[in-house]
């Protein structure tokens, strides 16, 4: 998965990140860019190895393939699994996987159909407060009609001035106790790190300073992604502060995990970080890509 001249020694603060980035999203599910423009952008700004981890979906990864051998740049088929854990939704990344894999390809087919009533819901709860036109105004934003999700029902409540960005509307209308809000199964943290392994792939627990929880909630999500057969956690992430870097590097030592980095981006203007735009993994960790 790893251009040769790109191995280096898993001491992973000898490693400049500026190159590598594992964490990214298109237009098939959440992201702002169409594949092809994606590896576009990150070649650009000097990625040389990318992955393309849309939400429960591998539609883009044909065509990010294509654009990464015309851009001279690596590409991992990668995927972002929605996981129930804990009563909250937690995500698991998929690095190196099979796009083709008949397990997964089931699997993230019936999170999508997950993804379409849950839709329907919360458009009904902004409806309920005098949102009208949601759920159509939400699909103008989707590329891939299987994909209607929080960030493109934002995206419409920005356009109509309900909220001056993505991340207000977030707060106001998404987020747990808010109208907007819909809680949902997904997959199990078991179910989501065994598609993955079936399909080749290493099992990378996302973003974990996203999640609202306390020091005990955290040790069992970590001690059950462990368990479940998860290799790594991203320590380095858009939405993680520099002190979490440090945080991530620690909980990624005491369970054994693999640390992984990726810039989460989405498009200009929505991401915290631009493709690439990453800092050196902390010491004392051993990156996912040590021996690819």
């Amino acid at each position: 998965m790893m251009c040769a001249a790109r191995r280096q020694s898993p001491d992973c603060h000898l490693v400049s990140l500026s190159t590598i980035d594992l964490h990214s999203h298109s237009t098939h599910s959440d992201g702002l860019l169409r594949p092809r423009e994606l590896v576009g952008r990150a070649a650009a700004r000097g990625v040389k190895v990318l992955a393309l981890t849309d939400h429960d979906d591998t539609g883009g990864l044909a065509e990010a393939r294509s654009a990464a051998a015309e851009c001279g740049i690596r590409l991992v088929n990668g995927v972002e699994i929605s996981v129930t854990w804990g009563g909250q939704t937690v995500h698991v990344l998929g690095l190196g996987i099979d796009p083709g894999h008949a397990g997964l390809a089931s699997g993230l087919a019936h999170l999508r159909e997950g993804r379409r009533g849950r839709a329907e819901m919360i458009a009904g709860g902004l409806k309920k407060i005098g949102v009208e036109g949601s759920l159509e105004g939400a699909r103008a934003y989707v590329t891939n009609p299987e994909l209607v999700g929080r960030a493109h029902f934002a995206r419409f409540l920005v356009e109509r001035g309900y909220a001056r960005d993505v991340s207000s509307v977030f707060r106001k209308y998404l987020a747990p106790g808010k109208p907007g809000h819909v809680a949902h199964q997904w997959a199990s943290l078991a179910q989501a790190v065994g598609w993955i392994a079936a399909s080749g792939g290493i099992a990378v627990l996302a973003h974990p300073g996203r999640y609202p929880m306390n020091d005990a909630q955290r040790d069992g999500l970590f001690s059950g992604f462990k368990e479940a057969g998860g290799h790594g956690v991203e320590v380095v992430t858009g939405s993680h502060t520099s002190r979490q870097f440090h945080t991530y590097a620690r909980y990624a030592q005491r369970y054994g995990l693999l640390a992984s980095a990726g810039s989460d981006f989405h498009g200009v203007g929505e991401s915290h970080r631009d493709l690439g735009d990453l800092p050196p993994l902390p010491e004392g960790c051993t990156p996912v890509w040590a021996d690819w």
